[in-house]
């Protein structure tokens, strides 16, 4: 298959992965409480990768040892538990539109904390879904009740998402994302899930029967389709397309969570489906920049 071809068969199966991970934390919750959904979440990624990590122990930067914990912390551990906390109160497709907005935290983290070079065509594009945001976040939901905390929840953990990538990009760039991320999950977050399932009363109330075989199903899908081989397809399609092709997988996955809450009987009201509209044109607008500017 040759790259043209290829990236668009790795953008789509991006977007339908990562899309799909909002319904399976809502199905997950239906088993487990949020934080038991996180923890788990964690956990399985953590010793799925762990044969890969240890096979590179050599290449692990202690250099960059705190760079590495943070993006750790910030992209695959707080996040793994404020995205199950809020989806108690909001739809997944909600969720999923929310998490749309991490280009646009990727330019104000950049901007303020690596000295990222930010076009007034970006910062327009960041007002613009702002916007849609405070749309989302004072529409309420199908009864109009009002949900400004879960979208706050659902904004932090983009914020987190954002830390991530910009530390991994400005210290950590140098290690392959696969290698990087057995290493994030398997030598850092390990430990730390496994103290959350204690706190959690994970290991007090489990009960063998048939309800926690399928919870673990929905988590272990969670983990294994939408961290592990995401992360794989997303090294690749960098590899063979450029950073603003394949970030505009985020435009994607809403559409998809869209589609899965609506199928699962989710109901979007009108200001909300008009929220998510302006998130999705403030993003269209700042990625739509003069090739010169590339």
């Amino acid at each position: 298959m040759n790259p043209e071809k290829e990236k668009w068969v790795l953008l789509v199966l991006l977007s339908v992965i990562w899309g799909s991970s909002f319904i399976l934390i809502k199905k997950s919750l239906e088993h487990f409480n949020p934080y038991e959904v996180g923890a788990l979440r964690v956990l399985i990624a953590g010793i799925i990768l762990l044969p890969l990590a240890i096979l590179n122990i050599r290449k692990f930067p202690k250099k960059h040892l705190k760079w590495l914990i943070l993006a750790a912390v910030t992209g695959n551990f707080i996040p793994m538990f404020l995205f199950p906390i809020a989806e108690t109160e909001v739809s997944s497709s909600i969720a999923g539109i929310i998490n749309s907005m991490m280009p646009i935290f990727v330019i104000i983290v950049g901007a303020l904390l690596w000295k990222f070079h930010t076009t007034k065509r970006q910062v327009v594009g960041v007002i613009i879904s702002f916007t849609g945001a405070c749309i989302l976040a004072f529409s309420g939901g199908e009864g109009g009740e009002f949900k400004l905390i879960p979208i706050l929840l659902l904004l932090l953990a983009t914020l987190m998402y954002a830390i991530s990538t910009t530390t991994v990009k400005s210290k950590l760039s140098d290690i392959p994302a696969k290698i990087l991320s057995a290493f994030v999950f398997s030598f850092v977050l390990i430990l730390p899930s496994v103290i959350a399932l204690v706190f959690a009363g994970f290991f007090n109330n489990i009960q063998v029967n048939s309800s926690l075989w399928e919870g673990l199903g929905f988590v272990s899908l969670l983990s294994i389709f939408g961290t592990g081989l995401a992360m794989m397809l997303n090294y690749r399609l960098l590899s063979v397309s450029t950073p603003l092709f394949a970030s505009t997988v985020t435009l994607l996955m809403p559409v998809v969570a869209i589609i899965w809450g609506l199928l699962d009987g989710e109901k979007l009201t009108l200001m909300q489906g008009f929220g998510g509209v302006i998130i999705l044109a403030g993003l269209i607008f700042l990625r739509q920049m003069p090739a010169a500017k590339k």
